[in-house]
């Protein structure tokens, strides 16, 4: 792999959700993202949700046909890229935070369902000083499942 550093090597990182409960500030019920399978800094990253049917989504939505809703894919896809900026900024442990700006382009392509494993992969395609632009998709076994283009700021919390 080579970056925009001089053409310079990066490794592939991989995170067990110790790692990923360091990166990210969410927590159950609302943690999306299990564990990191690559990592590559200031380019893309692979996440890992298992989807099960202990979701608490799953109560509702659908009783008898439980299927997770998109809005919560593009969320974990979220959750992805923001491990991807905090780590690229080494802003782990700062307190700062990655709030959406905008979600552009997305579609909904197949459903997901309990015992799923949801691949996300995201990649950046802008970066500015604090906001960033990403693509993301996600897929079960290689079919995709939705996709969409999203902005995120980099922020301290609200006060």
């Amino acid at each position: 792999m080579s970056d925009n550093n001089g053409g310079q090597s990066q490794a592939a990182t991989a995170y067990d959700i110790q790692k990923v409960l360091k990166a990210l500030p969410h927590r159950y019920p609302l943690l999306l993202v299990d564990r990191v399978k690559s990592l590559e800094l200031g380019e893309r990253i692979h996440a890992v949700k298992a989807v099960t049917f202990n979701e608490e989504f799953f109560q509702g939505h659908f009783p008898g046909a439980p299927i997770m809703p998109g809005v919560l894919q593009i969320e974990a896809m979220a959750q992805a890229a923001a491990i991807l900026g905090i780590e690229t900024l080494e802003l782990a442990g700062t307190g700062k935070l990655v709030f959406f700006m905008g979600i552009e382009n997305a579609k909904f392509r197949s459903p997901v369902t309990p015992g799923c494993l949801l691949d996300l992969e995201v990649e950046f395609l802008q970066k500015r000083s604090r906001v960033y632009k990403f693509k993301g998709r996600a897929s079960v076994e290689g079919k995709t499942t939705s996709e969409a283009e999203f902005t995120a700021m980099i922020a301290d919390p609200p006060a």
